[in-house]
C-alpha cells in the first residue's frame, strides 16, 4: 500500500485533518512526505497504529505534552504512564465528587445558623502534643475545644510558629456564629487567613525558605463536622467498630501509590515520604480538601499528626481507641505508644467523641 492522503489517512485513523494538521505542527505525529509547493501532507500506513494511540489518549483527555512523552515509551512503559495518568483522572474526580456533595448538603440545609445547642448531639474532647524523643523542639500545634478541632504540623526552620499562626487563624471559629449557608465560604477564607499568617510567620525568619505546615481541622456545626484537610496529618473515624482513614494524605509518595508507581508496602519506607505536595507556605499549593461528615452518637474521630500515623501501626490505633473510654486517656494512650515506637517525630492527636447532650 503507498502512501496515503491526509483525507484518507483521517478517516482510517478517526482523526480529523485539521487535529493531523497540529500534530504534525506539535511534533505528534509528522507525515512521511510534504508537497514544498502544496504543502499536502501523505502518511505511510505503518503510521496508523501511532495516529489511533493519539486518538484515544485524546479521548482520555491526556494532555498533548503528556501524549508526546507516551509516544516515546515502549509498550510496557506507555502502559504505565496510561494507568499513572488514570489514576490522578480518578483521584483528580474523587475530590471533585466530595466538593460536589459538598455543595449539595451545604446549600440544601435549612439551619439559619450553626450552634453547637440546636441539636441534641455534642463532642467531648481531648488534645495532647509532645516532643517525641527524637526532636529538640516541637513544631506541632493543636487545638480542641466545643467548635473546632484542629491539628497543623510545622516544617523548616520557623515551622513551630507556622503551625500555631495557621491554628489561631482559625480559632474565632470556636466563637463566631456561622450561617449554614456562608459555611463554604467560610472554610475557603479561614484557609486563606491561615496562608497568609503561615506566610507573615515565616518571613520573620532570617531564613524562610522551606517554613510551611500542614492544616488539618475540623468544625461541629451541632449535627455535622466540617473538614479542611491540607498536607499529610490525618483523619481516622471509629464508627461501629471498624477505623476508617478519612482523608488522603498530600504526599509525593501517596501521589505515586494512587498512579500504581509504588506499593504501600514500598511506601512506607520510602525516603521521599514525607515530602509534601500540599502544605500551606510560600509557594505551596494550598488547595483544601473540603467535606462534611454527618455525626453519628458513638462515633470517635482522631486528628494527628504523621508522627502518630508513621509509627503507630493502624490496629494499635484501632485498638487503643476502641478499648480506651474517655478522650484524655486516650490521647496519653497514643501519644505513649508513638514515643514507645522510638518517638522519631514530634506526635499530636485530638480525639473527639460524638456524644447524646442531655436534655
Amino acid at each position: 500500500m503507498g502512501l496515503l492522503t491526509i483525507g484518507a489517512f483521517a478517516r482510517a485513523s478517526r482523526l480529523s485533518p485539521k487535529a493531523l494538521r497540529l500534530y504534525d505542527e506539535l511534533g505528534l505525529l509528522i507525515p512521511v512526505s510534504v508537497d514544498p509547493v502544496t504543502g499536502y501532507r501523505r502518511y505511510a500506513p505503518e503510521q496508523l497504529e501511532q495516529a489511533r494511540l493519539v486518538a484515544w489518549l485524546r479521548r482520555l483527555g491526556m494532555p498533548l505534552a503528556r501524549i508526546r512523552h507516551v509516544r516515546t515509551l515502549d509498550a510496557a512503559d506507555a502502559a504505565r504512564e496510561v494507568r499513572a495518568f488514570w489514576a490522578r483522572v480518578e483521584a483528580d474526580t474523587t475530590a471533585r465528587r466530595d466538593l460536589a456533595g459538598f455543595l449539595v448538603d451545604h446549600l440544601t440545609r435549612k439551619d439559619s445558623a450553626m450552634s453547637p445547642t440546636a441539636q441534641p448531639l455534642g463532642i467531648r474532647y481531648a488534645a495532647l502534643s509532645d516532643t517525641g524523643l527524637v526532636r529538640e523542639g516541637n513544631q506541632d500545634t493543636v487545638h480542641a475545644g466545643p467548635r473546632l478541632l484542629a491539628v497543623a504540623d510545622g516544617c523548616g526552620s520557623r515551622g513551630a510558629y507556622a503551625s500555631a499562626a495557621a491554628v489561631d487563624a482559625l480559632r474565632h471559629l470556636e466563637t463566631d456564629t456561622v450561617p449554614a449557608g456562608d459555611l463554604l465560604n467560610v472554610l475557603e477564607d479561614v484557609v486563606e487567613q491561615a496562608e497568609q499568617a503561615v506566610n507573615e510567620a515565616a518571613d520573620g525568619g532570617t531564613s524562610p525558605d522551606g517554613t510551611g505546615t500542614t492544616l488539618t481541622a475540623m468544625l461541629w456545626t451541632g449535627s455535622q463536622l466540617a473538614l479542611v484537610h491540607i498536607g499529610d496529618s490525618r483523619v481516622y473515624l471509629l464508627r461501629d467498630g471498624e477505623l476508617f482513614q478519612i482523608t488522603h494524605d498530600h504526599t509525593v509518595v501517596r501521589s505515586m501509590v494512587d498512579e500504581g508507581r509504588l506499593s504501600a508496602e514500598e511506601a512506607a519506607s520510602h525516603p521521599q515520604r514525607s515530602l509534601l505536595v500540599r502544605a500551606l507556605g510560600q509557594g505551596a499549593d494550598s488547595t483544601p480538601d473540603m467535606r462534611l461528615h454527618d455525626a453519628r452518637r458513638e462515633d470517635r474521630y482522631l486528628l494527628c499528626s504523621d508522627g502518630l500515623s508513621t509509627v503507630v501501626p493502624a490496629e494499635d490505633l484501632h485498638r487503643v481507641l476502641s478499648e480506651t473510654g474517655e478522650p484524655e486517656q486516650a490521647v496519653r494512650d497514643l501519644v505513649a505508644l508513638a514515643n514507645g515506637s522510638g518517638g522519631p517525630d514530634n506526635v499530636s492527636c485530638v480525639v473527639a467523641d460524638i456524644v447524646e447532650l442531655r436534655q
